[in-house]
């Protein structure tokens, strides 16, 4: 994709401005077909790239310039006005919109029949991650002057009331900074380990580990953007297809559900996924290699989005691929 032309309009002028220029960029890099094998993203132009870098540093430095110089001004009373500077946080939470309407429109897209979802979802997930990714560097200028600031300020996925609770029932008053620093590390390294990493695991492992953490927290935590949008692709995505249909009725006994022959309770409906991934292990039209392959990505995908390892749909799919690849 080429550099588009700006006309007179200065791209980091405002948000309005800068999003006008980052859009076209995040629509060719997240959302247009690719028929690359290695499931790259789509490239633009070196000298857009490089424009986007620049126009992302020159706003950062804008807001800035404008929040240290709104500290200096005095109110009507001569008080200089309490100023939080947020430099980033709008562009951070546009950025979080365009990934939630992006899934939102993948969801959409998904075909109505159980049979074919998982068909569907696993081309399409590897597709959005790969954009994702892209979308990580391009923009990682928000990353390291945003996102790590808001870590440090304690705004990240696991935050110091998370674990205070704890901490404070362990430690007296006589503990250090240092120990009470090395109990918190402590429980972080307790949260990873829910996530596959194990203590003396490689930078790798461990930055994987991070990554599933943080798009498993709520949607108030500042994660890095590809963790961002791997966190609305659970959301918006796939909770959806995890959320087990409703049956409605009347409390009156003659519009109660009947049971089942011998008295047991009729079973419980399954969410759309449930229901798919059971097609997908049990059907006899797909061949098995491509079923341990679908398998294997789709366990994969739910653990990168942030779904837990002990949600039930989770745990079969990890339970089949194990034994699959314990045949081999």
């Amino acid at each position: 994709m080429l550099n588009p032309a700006t006309g007179s309009a200065n791209p980091a002028s405002s948000l309005s401005a800068l999003w006008a220029y980052l859009q076209p960029a995040l629509d060719h890099i997240v959302k247009s077909p690719t028929n690359d094998p290695n499931g790259k993203a789509p490239a633009i132009d070196v000298a857009f790239y490089s424009g986007i870098h620049s126009a992302c540093y020159n706003y950062f430095a804008t807001q800035n310039e404008a929040a240290n110089f709104d500290a200096r001004v005095p109110d009507s009373i001569g008080k200089a006005p309490d100023v939080t500077i947020s430099t980033g946080a709008d562009i951070y939470e546009q950025l979080d919109k365009y990934f939630a309407d992006a899934t939102r429109e993948l969801l959409l897209g998904a075909p109505q029949d159980d049979t074919t979802l998982i068909h569907y979802l696993v081309p399409c997930f590897n597709r959005y991650t790969a954009g994702a990714q892209s979308v990580n560097r391009l923009l990682n200028y928000v990353n390291r002057h945003y996102v790590k600031r808001a870590v440090d300020e304690d705004k990240g996925w696991l935050r110091l009331n998370d674990v205070l609770e704890t901490v404070t029932s362990t430690i007296s008053a006589a503990d250090a900074r240092a120990q009470i620093s090395k109990r918190l590390k402590e429980r972080r390294f307790d949260e990873l380990k829910k996530w596959g990493y194990q203590e003396g695991g490689s930078a790798d492992l461990l930055s994987a580990a991070e990554a599933c953490a943080e798009a498993a927290s709520p949607p108030d935590r500042i994660v890095p953007l590809v963790s961002l949008a791997h966190r609305r692709f659970r959301t918006e995505f796939i909770e959806p297809l995890l959320a087990v249909p409703i049956i409605k009725g009347k409390s009156n006994a003659k519009h109660k559900v009947p049971k089942s022959p011998g008295g047991a309770a009729p079973p419980v409906p399954k969410s759309r996924l449930a229901r798919a991934v059971k097609e997908l292990l049990e059907s006899n039209d797909i061949e098995e290699q491509e079923r341990i392959r679908l398998a294997t990505n789709l366990a994969k995908a739910l653990g990168t989005v942030g779904v837990r390892s002990d949600h039930p749909l989770r745990k079969k799919l990890d339970k089949y691929v194990l034994s699959c690849a314990k045949e081999e």
